[in-house]
């Protein structure tokens, strides 16, 4: 009986930057739990990732919008509501990085990464919630950051808008856990992805990184498959306004 109640057999699900990374690796978790899927790309559809999560055998389209535009924001859930007729799940994954010095910070990084990180996920949960209000049913899943929690160095922009994406998730769980619609986050750890790339070059910076994961080991896309389907699921129906850290224990060091 339990495990049924992780399945997602019959749902629809928008997972944003999709195209590879953390966003493939839940869109993926999510199909093999039975949702149809909405890959989502920045620059171009995300068509490899499609037909990878195609051999699920669930529906699956694949579009592509600059959500860091509040227009194309709107055009992507219009098309999502017209390929599958609605929308039970919402991921927002989509995310850029900029580095600098916070001295040094160009407010061209800052609004670059604030529109892409933050404004995306409110104004996304805010399409997405009109119809799962109206169903009186939903999961928002949010992805924070460890960054979420402590400042981080180089990445001012990208601290404040993870920061930003915590209390969001908080500020529409208060509103909608009793209509229906859960809101929660999840907070990866340090992920062996394009996002880190700089860090896992840089022998002593990932030195360090790994002398303070408990676990040992940088973490994967697959290593949030779990999480997400639980957050997706009617497992969580009780789980509101939580930031669930996948960190390999960063945060219990």
């Amino acid at each position: 009986m339990i495990l049924a109640s992780f399945s997602l057999k019959g749902k629809t699900a928008l997972v944003t930057g999709s195209s590879r990374g953390l966003g493939a690796g839940i869109a993926l978790a999510l199909a093999e739990a039975g949702a149809n899927v909405a890959l989502h790309g920045s620059r171009s559809v995300p068509e490899s990732t499609r037909k990878t999560i195609a051999a699920a055998g669930t529906r699956t389209v694949a579009l592509a919008a600059d959500v860091s535009v509040e227009s194309a924001c709107v055009q992507l859930m219009d098309e999502v509501l017209q390929a599958f007729g609605g929308i039970d799940i919402l991921v927002n994954n989509a995310g850029t990085i900029r580095r600098a010095p916070a001295a040094e910070h160009s407010m061209e990084d800052w609004n670059a990464v604030l529109a892409t990180n933050l404004t995306s996920v409110f104004r996304l949960t805010q399409l997405a919630g009109k119809h799962m209000l109206e169903q009186r049913s939903g999961k928002v899943i949010n992805i924070a950051s460890m960054l979420t929690f402590q400042g981080g160095v180089f990445v001012p922009s990208y601290a404040a808008a993870k920061g930003g994406v915590g209390q969001l998730t908080k500020a529409f769980a208060n509103e909608w856990a009793a209509k229906g619609v859960n809101v929660n986050a999840i907070a990866p750890g340090y992920m062996a992805t394009d996002n880190t790339a700089v860090l896992q070059k840089d022998p002593e910076r990932s030195r360090q990184i790994l002398e303070r994961i408990p676990a040992g080991r940088w973490g994967v896309p697959a290593d949030l498959a779990g999480a997400a389907v639980f957050l997706a699921s009617h497992a969580s129906d009780y789980v509101h306004g939580q930031i669930l850290a996948v960190d390999g224990g960063w945060l219990a060091r």
